[in-house]
């Protein structure tokens, strides 16, 4: 069932389940569609591996093994969650799936998106291994990072301890999924306050420290 309203012209009332649902839905509205199969996560994803990049090249006086383990699983994460995501292989099989003609197209068609949704699909409850594997590594990464700042004159406790709390919270994911799994938004919704902050003070360190670098020079 859809609901009209804000504009939009296919918004769910729930993710789709299955390929059949997710091709009408990117074939109804793709903004909305690749929206949802959470295309805009790519480019969070990259934005936050050349985050780490920038803390560790701050820190790695501090901790070098410490730092470099962190980039290491931060961009390991990384990498598998866009290997995973399959939202432009799911747009190219809704669009050919539109096209197509006869029962045996059809059929072959969605048999395709079933094996890419078995690899990531936002619509159920348990994903794929690649999805756990990034959201795992990469708030292990930035706690990694915050462990540092927290011996680090680099950055301050604030910084510090607001990414502590930040990356630990979300990683209490995985307990919930397995224990409470009613609740599993419960993480990324404590979390996302302490993540915005921390992004922010980190950002606000690092410009100040480009400042410095350049009057040093």
């Amino acid at each position: 069932m859809l609901m009209h309203g804000f504009g939009l012209s296919a918004v769910p009332e729930a993710l789709p389940v299955d390929a059949a649902g997710w091709f009408a839905l990117l074939n109804q509205n793709p903004l909305i569609g690749l929206t949802l199969l959470e295309v805009f996560d790519l480019v969070e994803y990259m934005l936050v591996g050349l985050l780490f990049l920038a803390m560790a090249a701050a820190l790695w006086k501090d901790n070098r093994s410490a730092v470099l383990a962190a980039v290491t699983f931060g961009w390991a994460g990384i990498i598998t969650y866009i290997s995973s995501n399959q939202v432009f292989s799911l747009l190219a099989l809704s669009e050919k799936f539109a096209a197509a003609t006869s029962e045996a197209q059809w059929a072959s068609l969605l048999s395709s998106g079933e094996t890419l949704l078995a690899v990531y699909n936002p619509g159920v409850l348990h994903q794929g291994t690649g999805i756990y594997i990034c959201m795992l590594l990469v708030p292990l990464a930035g706690l990694f990072l915050s462990l540092v700042m927290l011996r680090s004159h680099t950055f301050n406790k604030a910084t510090a301890i607001t990414g502590i709390l930040a990356n630990a919270i979300i990683l209490c994911y995985f307990p919930v999924l397995a224990f409470a799994p009613s609740g599993l938004a419960l993480p990324f919704v404590l979390s996302a306050p302490f993540r915005v902050v921390w992004y922010f003070l980190i950002a606000l360190r690092l410009i100040k420290l480009g400042k410095e670098t350049k009057s040093d020079k």
